[in-house]
C-alpha cells in the first residue's frame, strides 16, 4: 500500500506555528484543573488500628479500598495518601479505561498464548464492573464506551494490524480491520492507513473525576481516608503490620500497596518498577466548524502503532487530548515535580498534531502537562505479597491502569485472603516479569533501547539485534 499523502509543509518541533499554539497554554493537567476538586481530608495525627489499611490514593489504593467495603461491609478500612487523591497518574493520564489486562491484546498473545482468552474474558467483566460502579456509586466523570481504534501511519504497520486482527478473530475475539478508507471516515487525517476497531473493550473517561466520585463512594461506606499522610516505613508487628507516617502510625492487620511509580515500602519490589515520564498537551474546544473538518463522529479513543506512539481523544466538551510519544527516564529512577513540564516534548508534540490533522491550523493548547507512570518489563502489571501474606501489592500497569486498577484490587484482596479464583490461579498473576538491572546499566540500557525503537520506527519496524535480544530474554521498554 502507498504511503499516506503528507501535508505540502510538515511542522517541525522548532516550527513557529507549532510553537505559537503553546503560547497560552496552562503548565498544570487538564483534568485537575477543575473548580469541582474536592477538599483534601485531614492528615492523620497520632495512632490508628484497622483491619485493613491502604496505601496510596489512586485508582489502584481506591478501588482496593472500596471493593474491601463492598466485599465486607464490617471490615474497618483506613486509607492513606501522601498527597492528594488522584493527583498523580490517576488524575494526568489520557482517560483510556481499557478492558485489556495485558497492555493490549498483541502483548497478551505474547506473553500468555495459553491464556490470552480467559484474560481478555476477565478483562471484559472488569471494563463491566467499573461501568457499573460508576453508575450505582452515581460518579460524574463523562464515562462514554465508545471504543478505540489503532491506526498505521506507516505501511509495515498495516501489515501487522491485519495479523492482529485475524488472530483475534481466530479466538472468537472482535477486533475488526479497516482500511484506509475505512478508518478515514471515522476520524479523517491524511497519516491514517489503516485501523484495527475495538468497538466495546474501551471507554472515555475524565480520570481525576473518577479518583474523586471513587474516594466520595469510599467515604460513604465507611473507608477512613487521611490525605497528606505519606508512608515512610512499614514493619511486621506482632500479628500485624505497623506503617509510621510524618505524624503518627498505623497498626493494622493487613496492608494493600498501591504505591504506582513511586519507591514501594517493600524494598524488593523495587528493581522491577522503572518510573518514567509521559506527557500530554489539551486543546482548546474545538468549533463545529473544526470537529466537522475531521469527521469525529463516534469519538473512539485512537493511537497509532508505532513503539513511540500517540494517543489522543475526544472530552466531553470537545478539546483533543493529545499525548504519549516521548518516554523520560532519570538516571536513578528519580522523581521530582520539576519533571512534570518538559518544553521541548510540547513543542514536538504541538507539531506532530498539527502533521496528523493539518485541517485545525490555528488551534490552540490550553493545558500542558506530564507524570510519572509504572514500567515494567512486560509491559503489563504484577502481584504478590510480603510480611507472611500480610502485605500484598499491585503495580506495573505500565500506563494502561485506569481500567486494570479494579482488577489488581480484586487480586490483592484474594491474595490477602489466601483465596484460590480464577484471578489468582491465572499465569500472569502468579509470574513476575523480569527486573530491571542496577544503576548505571539500567540507565545505559533504557537509553539503547529507546534509541533502537526509534530506529525501528523509522526502517520499517525492521527490529536490531539489541531489540531482537531483548524480545527474547523477555525485557522491553516502550512508550
Amino acid at each position: 500500500m502507498a504511503r499516506a499523502a503528507m501535508p505540502r509543509t510538515v511542522p517541525t518541533a522548532t516550527d513557529p506555528v507549532a510553537v505559537r499554539s503553546l503560547a497560552d497554554a496552562e503548565p498544570a493537567p487538564y483534568w485537575l484543573d477543575d473548580p469541582g476538586r474536592p477538599r483534601a481530608r485531614p492528615a492523620l495525627v497520632g495512632d490508628e488500628r484497622c483491619d485493613l489499611l491502604v496505601v496510596g490514593g489512586g485508582y489502584s489504593g481506591l478501588w482496593t479500598a472500596l471493593l474491601a467495603k463492598e466485599r465486607d461491609p464490617g471490615r474497618d478500612v483506613v486509607l492513606i495518601e501522601g498527597q492528594e487523591v488522584g493527583w498523580a497518574a490517576s488524575g494526568r493520564n489520557g482517560g483510556f479505561c481499557a478492558a485489556s489486562l495485558t497492555h493490549g491484546f498483541a502483548n497478551g498473545l505474547s506473553r500468555w498464548p495459553g491464556e490470552i482468552a480467559k484474560l481478555e474474558e476477565l478483562g471484559s467483566r472488569n471494563l463491566d464492573a467499573i461501568e457499573s460502579a460508576v453508575a450505582r456509586y452515581g460518579i460524574d466523570c463523562a464515562f462514554e464506551r465508545t471504543g478505540e481504534i489503532d491506526v498505521a501511519t506507516e505501511p509495515h504497520q498495516v501489515a501487522e494490524l491485519r495479523e492482529a486482527s485475524e488472530e483475534a478473530a481466530r479466538m472468537g475475539i472482535e477486533l475488526p480491520f479497516l482500511d484506509r478508507e475505512e478508518v478515514r471516515k471515522e476520524v479523517d487525517s491524511p497519516t491514517f492507513l489503516a485501523g484495527v476497531w475495538d468497538r466495546t473493550g474501551v471507554a472515555m473517561l475524565n480520570p481525576a473525576r473518577l479518583a474523586w466520585g471513587l474516594k466520595q463512594a469510599c467515604l460513604d461506606l465507611g473507608v477512613r481516608i487521611h490525605e497528606r499522610t505519606r508512608a515512610t516505613e512499614l514493619a511486621h508487628r506482632g500479628a500485624g503490620v505497623v506503617v509510621r507516617t510524618p505524624y503518627g502510625r498505623v497498626l493494622a492487620r493487613q496492608v494493600a500497596l498501591g504505591t504506582n511509580a513511586f519507591p514501594n515500602l517493600v524494598r524488593r519490589i523495587r528493581p522491577f518498577v522503572a518510573p518514567v515520564y509521559d506527557y500530554a498537551l489539551m486543546t482548546e474546544p474545538l468549533t463545529e466548524e473544526q470537529l466537522a473538518a475531521i469527521g469525529w463522529r463516534n469519538r473512539q479513543g485512537l493511537s497509532d502503532s508505532a513503539n513511540h506512539f500517540h494517543y489522543f481523544r475526544l472530552t466531553d466538551d470537545n478539546r483533543i487530548l493529545w499525548g504519549g510519544y516521548d518516554v523520560i527516564y532519570h538516571y536513578g529512577g528519580r522523581i521530582a515535580e520539576d519533571y512534570n513540564q518538559r518544553p521541548e516534548t510540547f513543542a514536538k508534540l504541538a507539531a506532530h498534531f498539527f502533521r496528523c490533522f493539518p485541517q485545525l491550523e490555528g488551534v490552540r493548547f490550553s493545558h500542558t502537562w506530564g507524570g510519572v507512570i509504572d514500567t515494567c518489563s512486560r509491559f503489563s502489571p504484577f502481584f504478590g505479597t510480603a510480611h507472611g501474606g500480610r502485605v500484598a501489592y499491585a503495580l506495573g500497569y505500565t500506563g494502561l491502569g485506569v481500567g486494570a486498577t479494579r482488577f489488581g484490587a480484586d487480586v490483592m484482596l484474594d491474595l490477602l485472603a489466601g483465596e484460590r479464583t480464577e484471578r489468582t490461579e491465572s499465569e500472569m498473576v502468579r509470574t513476575k516479569p523480569l527486573p530491571f538491572p542496577p544503576e548505571p546499566v539500567r540507565w545505559a540500557g533504557i537509553g539503547i533501547t529507546q534509541w533502537a525503537l526509534a530506529r525501528s520506527d523509522a526502517n520499517g519496524g525492521r527490529r536490531n539485534l539489541w531489540l531482537k535480544a531483548m524480545d527474547r530474554v523477555g525485557l522491553g521498554f516502550d512508550s
